[in-house]
């Protein structure tokens, strides 16, 4: 007999280690310098232009993007949404700042490399947790659903993402340049691998890890 109880706390302790590895992945995509994830790129061009902390901007924007939420995809809005919502940016701040500032780890281009590497797997980790936990999505992962709904579904899930991430990544590019910071610091080889293996890689560690890890009685 399965323990409803025991379920329960799988599930938030997955949604809690999904939120984690997600501010992880985009602080090491930070520390690449190859470019980070289309909502990161948005959110680091405009807090560069703002000069807000990253961290703060996008709890900013989480917060705005939360109250649409309310009215276009309310459904989705569950305690793994705050959570999400307050935690990522700042945990991403927080390792940066513990790499730069405190340890002061210089960033040779085999640490770089090895740090995409790490952004990809643990964005791919981060989110297949969360879905298989099932307490909420982070806001920016609903503006595709919010753009299907205003569409009144005539568009596919896939487009509406496209759509979004296209989206963010010319705010972020347009922010960027405003600003006269360094593009490639935001937009680069990390977005393109974002885009073309964290589909794949969130079906995975899903189907072989999260699921499984779930489903264990």
């Amino acid at each position: 007999m399965i323990d409803k109880n025991a379920v329960s706390g799988r599930r938030f302790v997955m949604m809690l280690l999904g939120t984690l590895f997600i501010g992880v992945s985009v602080g090491v995509y930070r520390l690449s310098e190859f470019g980070a994830d289309a909502y990161s790129c948005m959110n680091l061009g405009v807090s560069g232009f703002l000069h807000l902390s990253f961290g703060t901007w996008q709890f900013m924007m989480n917060t705005v993007i939360l109250a649409v939420m309310f009215f276009l995809a309310r459904s989705c809005i569950s305690l793994g949404t705050f959570i999400n919502l307050a935690g990522v940016g700042y945990m991403a701040d927080f390792l940066c700042w513990l790499v730069q500032d405190v340890l002061q780890v210089p960033m040779t281009l085999p640490l770089r490399l090895g740090a995409l590497l790490l952004g990809s797997l643990f964005a791919g980790i981060g989110v297949a947790f969360y879905m298989a936990a099932d307490m909420g999505i982070a806001p920016y992962d609903s503006v595709a659903i919010m753009i299907q709904n205003v569409a009144r579904q005539r568009i596919s899930f896939r487009c509406a993402r496209i759509i979004g991430d296209a989206a963010a990544v010319i705010v972020g590019v347009c922010f960027c340049l405003l600003s006269g910071g360094n593009l490639w610091l935001i937009v680069g080889v990390g977005t393109l691998c974002n885009a073309l293996f964290n589909g794949p890689l969130i079906q995975f560690f899903k189907t072989h890890l999260a699921d499984p890890l779930l489903q264990t009685d």
